[in-house]
């Protein structure tokens, strides 16, 4: 039995979660109700400026982790924070959660900062994300370690982690050092416009070394170049094993061996969206390596991502496998 059943691999960051009027919105000069990227001066002056707030490791692949780790998996993470406060705060944060975190911190002198996320909530549930990304950016080679990679069932890579410059080279190195010992590589598309900006390296990195593709309607259809959803499905089903195709309160697609199942999802109160893919996966992945067959692993995603977005916060607040129970799916 291999050490992990899943190690993942991405953005490494801390969600700085506030609540504060619409005032105070105004006054700190934040657009409602968007995401918008903002540099380390921007992040630490708003970080000196919010109330109290809840601080927990976040990043997409790491709440997928979490996930994992919440189900008891074998599950360990690779992500880049600094030596400072709330780099402190993400590897406990994360460990605390039951995944190991090892990746070696950047030092205090660092020109950047552990990338955060401060996430302002309005009285009307509206989330205002600011986000700086900081030295998750700089994931390198040197960061991934190939015994790590070797002793994994899956590696599970995050599409943001594309923009970084060194992030492609640490991939590729973490993908040589699992798939000749047994391995397989999963990847989430994370975002169209990330697709958009890396097309021809994630059409490359699909073909030739993916063997799971976690997407969403509009990523997929973005990575194949149509409007056709079902089409852009059968071009990803004939260059990968397994395609997991989410759309929303519509359910999801899966497809293996030229065939395609759909699931319905979870009819759920949408409190927050965020998190919804993440958690999806990271039930998924569980279940798959738990040796539950590809329906039931969808169903398990849905259930997941269905509590996640019925609260606010990317990480799940009841027992999945009590939820998973309750659907007959344990």
């Amino acid at each position: 039995m291999k050490t992990y059943q899943v190690v993942g691999i991405g953005n490494a960051m801390v969600d700085v979660l506030t609540r504060a009027d619409d005032a105070f919105l105004a006054e700190a000069g934040i657009e409602k109700g968007i995401m918008q990227l903002i540099d380390m001066d921007r992040a630490v002056e708003l970080y000196s400026r919010v109330g109290p707030a809840e601080e927990i490791s976040g990043g997409s692949a790491a709440n997928t982790i979490a996930g994992i780790a919440h189900l008891g998996g074998r599950c360990a993470y690779v992500g880049k924070v600094k030596d400072d406060q709330l780099g402190a705060i993400f590897a406990h944060d994360l460990r605390a959660q039951g995944a190991d975190y090892a990746t070696a911190m950047a030092p205090k002198d660092h020109a950047h900062e552990t990338g955060r996320c401060i996430v302002i909530v309005t009285p009307d549930g509206e989330r205002s994300m600011n986000t700086y990304l900081g030295v998750t950016e700089f994931l390198e080679p040197s960061d991934i370690d190939p015994h790590q990679m070797a002793q994994a069932e899956w590696i599970f890579l995050e599409g943001y982690r594309f923009d970084g410059p060194d992030s492609h080279a640490a991939f590729a190195k973490a993908i040589n050092a699992c798939k000749p010992h047994g391995g397989k590589v999963s990847i989430t598309l994370s975002d169209p416009f990330c697709v958009e900006r890396h097309r021809d390296a994630f059409r490359l990195m699909i073909r030739e070394d993916v063997d799971l593709l976690f997407a969403n309607r509009a990523e997929i259809m973005s990575l194949y170049r149509t409007e056709d959803f079902a089409a852009a499905r059968a071009a990803a089903g004939r260059e990968v094993e397994v395609v997991v195709a989410t759309d929303s309160e519509n359910g999801v697609y899966v497809m293996n061996g030229g065939g395609e199942v759909h699931v319905p999802a979870v009819p759920t109160h949408v409190v927050d969206a965020t998190g919804a893919g993440d958690l999806f996966a990271g039930a998924f992945l569980w279940g798959l390596s738990e040796g539950h067959p590809l329906e039931i692993c969808a169903r398990m995603g849905n259930v997941a991502a269905s509590e996640v977005i019925s609260h606010i916060g990317a990480r799940v607040q009841a027992d999945l496998k009590a939820l998973f129970a309750r659907h007959g799916l344990l």
